[in-house]
């Protein structure tokens, strides 16, 4: 049968059809389509492919138009195929037969790694890239998959890393291909110097017996090294830490250098500049250039929008002073985040004032002294709407609800919170670290509701001793079920070993040297009786 390719462009070319009908490109014509075929598939549906085509039998089609080449980006964009035809089937009067001829990408069958690498770093190379029988084997996946091997060995120091790869076809499956890796790790490259440029000394403020020189470091050789604590230059008496280069450790490490600049007043430091370079005997340099800036130290601070608390109760709980040296951190510790409960945000939310917000705008900057005015909204005071606890599965709702200090009706408190979430923790019925609070504000009605985010955990315990004295074997044997519950003792359901959920305490325990000497206890509390 003979057959004509559909094109992309609109060619200016006269083909016939096979009952001699001239196929004008130049002059569009309209079409029923009446049949589309799929040949070239071995491993998708038909059926699919058509639907993603966007071909329709009975639908009207103009020969030639976008809609050929639409239809064929669609198949392309599944990246599935490595070549996708539109041909001409037959024409019979004004219906026309189609065909896709698709040519199918090749798919992985298998891979391996060759080299001098052991079985460990082969187990955890499978799971970093992540590919599997049936994959499409495209350019793009062989790719990423040297990329993410140099990483993994350059990660454990392994500079010289060098991946080849190789394409070899399955025998056993057509279009199915095997995937070989040669890697050659090289030798471990360790990390011989950090040179930091551009510092400037400063005069010694704090000369003694220790430290005689007249000029200093902003920040000294120690402190630059304590504050790089991932990337370390190589020591023989450091067998704790490998001196090895990461990148993503290596950026952590500038910003921790500029945090430690930025702590004692230089805001403006930065690094305008760093390169890492291998040296003759296969070691690193690591070499940046830092630009301090000047030294700035707190101006006069004052506030605007207050009306709750006077600038000196304000002032009072900042407790920055001018001529303190300006770090940006403690200003928004002092604002935000105090653990101690000290700071500006506690002393409002522990007066009902959710919505409070302090933005601090710089308002002069003259003698390296930043003046600050912080911009206060207040709100309205938020009352508690709903308090709620989920995620005890096995302590009950009311034996939670006694132990918390905040209460629907009552005004919002940070610090009846942060007690309640104490009073939780020594209960020991659930994990400390999956603690946490949601905060559900409506600032329209000036409410909030809370829930208590929490994770059981088993709290009984089971205590065994023994010894010996006077010629005979002690023994005792105890139980204690620290979340008992009474109330379910006649109910089957609720025995897991025991009925529990309701904070309870039952103990029973038992000590004998065997005939002689026999003693058993049971105690029971209810740590809320009355």
């Amino acid at each position: 049968m003979l057959r004509y390719l559909i094109p992309f462009l609109i060619l200016n070319l006269n083909l016939l059809a096979q009952n001699n009908q001239i196929i004008d490109y130049s002059s569009p014509k309209k079409y029923e389509i009446g049949g589309v075929t799929v040949t070239g598939v071995q491993n998708l549906n038909k059926n699919t492919l058509l639907e993603i085509s966007g071909l329709k039998v009975g639908e009207e089609i103009t020969i030639p138009s976008d809609k050929i080449s639409s239809a064929i980006k669609n198949l392309w964009k599944q990246g599935l195929f490595s070549d996708v035809d539109i041909l001409i089937e037959k024409i019979i009067d004004d219906i026309i037969f189609l065909n896709i001829n698709i040519k199918e990408q090749n798919r992985l069958s298998k891979f391996k790694f060759k080299g001098k690498i052991s079985k460990s770093d082969i187990n955890s190379l499978k799971e970093e890239l992540n590919i599997t029988r049936g994959d499409i084997l495209t350019k793009n996946l062989i790719n990423n998959s040297v990329n993410k091997i140099k990483e993994y060995f350059i990660n454990k120091g392994f500079y010289k890393i060098s991946v080849n790869y190789l394409v070899s076809p399955d025998t056993l499956k057509n279009n199915y291909k095997n995937l070989t890796f040669t890697i050659n790790k090289g030798k471990k490259v360790k990390i011989k110097n950090i040179i930091i440029n551009g510092r400037k000394k400063i005069f010694n403020t704090k000369q003694n017996l220790i430290f005689k020189k007249d000029s200093i470091y902003a920040i000294s050789d120690f402190q630059i090294r304590k504050s790089m604590k991932e990337t370390k230059k190589k020591n023989a008496w450091r067998f704790y830490k490998a001196s090895k280069f990461i990148e993503q450790n290596f950026i952590n490490d500038k910003k921790n250098i500029i945090k430690k600049y930025n702590e004692i007043g230089y805001r403006d430091a930065r690094i305008t500049y760093d390169t890492v370079y291998l040296n003759q005997d296969n070691t690193l340099t690591i070499e940046m250039n830092i630009s301090e800036g000047e030294k700035y130290s707190f101006g006069k601070i004052s506030f605007t929008g207050n009306t709750v608390y006077t600038n000196e109760q304000l002032n009072q709980t900042l407790a920055i002073k001018s001529g303190d040296v300006f770090d940006q951190s403690i200003l928004e510790m002092r604002l935000f985040g105090s653990g101690e409960g000290n700071d500006l945000s506690s002393l409002y939310l522990d007066d009902g004032y959710l919505f409070f917000n302090a933005t601090p705008v710089e308002t002069s900057v003259k003698n390296k002294k930043i003046d600050l005015e912080i911009r206060i909204y207040e709100g309205k005071q938020a009352r508690i709407n709903k308090v709620n606890v989920k995620g005890n599965t096995k302590t009950n709702d009311h034996v939670i609800m006694r132990e918390l200090r905040t209460r629907p009706g009552d005004l919002f408190k940070r610090s009846d919170i942060m007690r309640s979430q104490r009073e939780l923790a020594q209960m020991q019925y659930f994990d400390p670290e999956a603690f946490d609070v949601k905060i559900d504000p409506d600032p329209v009605k000036n409410e909030v509701n809370i829930t208590y985010i929490l994770e059981e955990k088993s709290s009984d315990q089971i205590q065994l001793q023994g010894g010996w004295g006077a010629g005979r074997i002690v023994g005792q044997l105890g139980f204690t079920f620290n979340n008992f519950s009474t109330r379910n003792v006649f109910k089957k359901d609720k025995w897991d070993p025991l009925p529990s959920g309701d904070g309870q305490k039952f103990n029973i325990s038992a000590s004998s040297n065997g005939i002689y000497y026999q003693q058993y206890r049971m105690s029971f509390l209810e740590p809320w009786l009355g």
